[in-house]
C-alpha cells in the first residue's frame, strides 16, 4: 500500500481487516516495525479520536510521532501556482509539504471540506498537494470527501458484532445545527458497498449524497421504513451536496429515539463521534446497551495500526 486515502487504495480489504483484529489481540506484535522512522500527523482541523488513536497506533509500531496543528501553529499556506504571494499566505504548499517530507517517513493529513465550492472540495486539493509535493506515503486522517480510517473501524465493529451472513446496515441522516461535510457518510457508503452487508441510506429529500459514493445503495426517504428489520443504525449529519454546504432543514423528527430503534431487529447504534445528545440521538439510545459508539472509537486504534503497518511493510 503506497498511501491510504480511501478503500480503493486497499488491494485486500479482508486481509487488512484480519490484520486489524490481530493487532487488537496483540497490540505490540510489531513493535519494532517502525524503529528509526517518523510519522508526521498534520491537522488543519480539530481532532480527538483521530489524533489519539493514530498516535497510539504509530507508537505501538515503534514510530516516532510529530503532531502539528498547522492551522494554529504553522504558516498560512498558498496553493495556487504562479500567484504573487502578497496576501496573508506566507508559505506555498510546494515548500511546506516537501519540508515535512524531509522530516517524516509517513505523512498523515486531516483537512476538512470548506463547504463553499464543491469542485474545489471534491478535487481534494489539500490531499493531492501533499501527495504530489511531500514525496512520502500519505494517510488521510479525514479529507474533504472521505474519512477512511473511521470507515475501516466502522467495518471492523460491524464484523465483530454481526451474527448474520449479510446484515442490514442503515446510514441515517440526523439533524444538526451546523453545516457538516459529507466525508463520513461518503466514506461509510464506499466501505459498506464493498462489504457483505445490505446498505440502506435514509435522509430527507435534498440531502442526497454524490452518486459516485452511494452507487447502487437503496435510498429511502421514509426513515421509519428504512429502520424496519435493521441490524445496525449509523447516524450522521451532513449538509446538502445538491445545494452545496447548505443546511436545508433541522427536522427534529429525524433524531434517533428508542421508539425508532424498536422498529429494528435489535440493532446496534453507531456514530463516529462527537455527537450532539438529544439533537442527533436521544440519551436513552446513546446510553443504552445497543450503543457501540465507544467500541467504534476503540477500534480506531487497530484500524490505524493495520494501515500504518501495511504502509511500512510496502515502503521499507
Amino acid at each position: 500500500m503506497k498511501q491510504f486515502t480511501g478503500i480503493n487504495d486497499v488491494s485486500d480489504v479482508t486481509g487488512l481487516l484480519q490484520s486489524a483484529f490481530v493487532y487488537k489481540n496483540e497490540p505490540l506484535k510489531s513493535r519494532d516495525l517502525g524503529n528509526g522512522k517518523t510519522i508526521g500527523l498534520i491537522f488543519l482541523n480539530p481532532s480527538l479520536r483521530t489524533r489519539m488513536s493514530t498516535q497510539k497506533a504509530a507508537q505501538n509500531l515503534g514510530l516516532n510521532v510529530i503532531v502539528l496543528n498547522i492551522s494554529g501553529e504553522g504558516w498560512k499556506l498558498e496553493f495556487t501556482d504562479g500567484t504573487i504571494m502578497n496576501g496573508p499566505e506566507a508559505e506555498h504548499v510546494r515548500e511546506a509539504a516537501a519540508v515535512i517530507g524531509e522530516y517524516c517517513d509517513i505523512i498523515g493529513l486531516r483537512a476538512f471540506a470548506e463547504l463553499k465550492d464543491p469542485e474545489r472540495d471534491y478535487a481534494e486539493h489539500w490531499l493531492r498537494a501533499f501527495i504530489e509535493y511531500g514525496g512520502r506515503p500519505v494517510i488521510s486522517l479525514e479529507s474533504a470527501t472521505r474519512h477512511p480510517l473511521q470507515s475501516f473501524a466502522d467495518l471492523m465493529t460491524i464484523v465483530e458484532l454481526t451474527n448474520k451472513p449479510r446484515p442490514k446496515v442503515v446510514l441515517t441522516w440526523a439533524p444538526h445545527p451546523n453545516p457538516l461535510p459529507q466525508a463520513v457518510a461518503n466514506s461509510f457508503c464506499e466501505w459498506m458497498l464493498m462489504s457483505e452487508v445490505d446498505l440502506v441510506v435514509t435522509h430527507p429529500e435534498g440531502y442526497e449524497l454524490a452518486k459516485s459514493f452511494t452507487g447502487d445503495a437503496k435510498v429511502e426517504y421514509d426513515q421509519k421504513r428504512a429502520f424496519a428489520g435493521a441490524d445496525f443504525i449509523y447516524a450522521k449529519n451532513w449538509s446538502s451536496y445538491r445545494d452545496y454546504g447548505r443546511v436545508l432543514n433541522t427536522d427534529k423528527s429525524w433524531m434517533i429515539t428508542e421508539q425508532k430503534m424498536a422498529l429494528t431487529d435489535n440493532a446496534r447504534f453507531m456514530h463516529c463521534l462527537p455527537v450532539r445528545r438529544n439533537v442527533v440521538v436521544a440519551d436513552t439510545v446513546l446510553d443504552s446497551p445497543a450503543s457501540v459508539v465507544v467500541r467504534q472509537a476503540g477500534n480506531r486504534v487497530w484500524s490505524a495500526q493495520a494501515v500504518i503497518a501495511r504502509i511500512l511493510e510496502a515502503n521499507g
